[in-house]
């Protein structure tokens, strides 16, 4: 799916990560270089061929970042038909939030966060507002600073919870399974749950299901949503909370497919 130019400015996903991959593919590079002119051809080549493959890899990870998970979202939020009140989950610079509340034309958008810099450097409240007005969408978006383990919103409150590569940053499982929990809370009944997580989504999984949720599946997300290949794809988990008609467009009585 076509995703409009994005004005606000987003940064990249764990830079570090990024970081280390350039300076893998430039440290091989070097090897590559004294192996050949040491006259040891072979390893030369083995040395050449890991850096291109870590050079490949360092370009997945830009491409997700930058475009990639932008395209994937969209075709996510696709289904929505205008009018639902959505809540993102660790909404950070607001890559997903707006491009949400872009389809929200009579909904709102609701972003939580802690923005927390040593978790994402550069995310913080005000990137997040300057990048709501950037996209034009800076009246239909609310920023709250809450603690996804004890969201400060009433019970049943949002016809769709989001969230992308946030919940796993909570380090401790029984943290995570909380922030799930939450996340069913303060979901409507009949209403949609969208997690893309590059871990743990399995855990989510079971966690929802203990609450009573058997509308529940994960898939992986594609090449487009990998940071620098196939070992570290992110899976979306897709969830619907028992009880009330449909939150969004779209949905259906699909038959539930557990992955694995």
């Amino acid at each position: 799916m076509k995703v409009s130019k994005r004005h606000g400015s987003y940064g990249f996903d764990a830079p570090w990560a990024l970081l280390g991959l350039v300076l893998g593919a430039v440290a091989l590079l070097g090897l590559a270089a004294v192996s050949f002119a040491l006259g040891i051809v072979a390893a030369g080549l083995a040395f050449l061929g890991g850096a291109l493959y870590t050079l490949a890899s360092a370009a997945s990870y830009v491409y997700t970042t930058r475009r990639g998970r932008f395209a994937v979202w969209a075709q996510e939020l696709a289904r929505l038909r205008g009018d639902e009140r959505l809540l993102d989950l660790g909404c950070g610079t607001g890559a997903v939030l707006l491009l949400a509340a872009e389809r929200l034309d009579l909904g709102r958008a609701t972003g939580v966060d802690r923005w927390r810099a040593q978790h994402q450097p550069g995310d913080s409240e005000p990137v997040a507002r300057a990048n709501a007005v950037a996209e034009g969408v800076s009246e239909r978006v609310e920023l709250v600073a809450g603690d996804l383990r004890d969201l400060p919103f009433g019970d049943e409150a949002f016809d769709v919870v989001v969230s992308s590569q946030a919940v796993h940053k909570i380090p401790e499982a029984e943290g995570r399974d909380k922030a799930v929990s939450e996340a069913y809370r303060v979901l409507r009944p009949g209403g949609l749950m969208l997690i893309a997580d590059f871990q743990h989504t399995p855990d989510y999984e079971e966690t929802l299901r203990g609450l009573g949720v058997v509308d529940v599946r994960r898939r992986d997300a594609g090449w487009r949503f990998w940071y620098g290949g196939p070992w570290s794809g992110t899976g979306i988990l897709e969830a619907r909370k028992p009880g009330g008609g449909s939150a969004v467009a779209g949905a259906g009585t699909e038959a539930v497919k557990p992955a694995g």
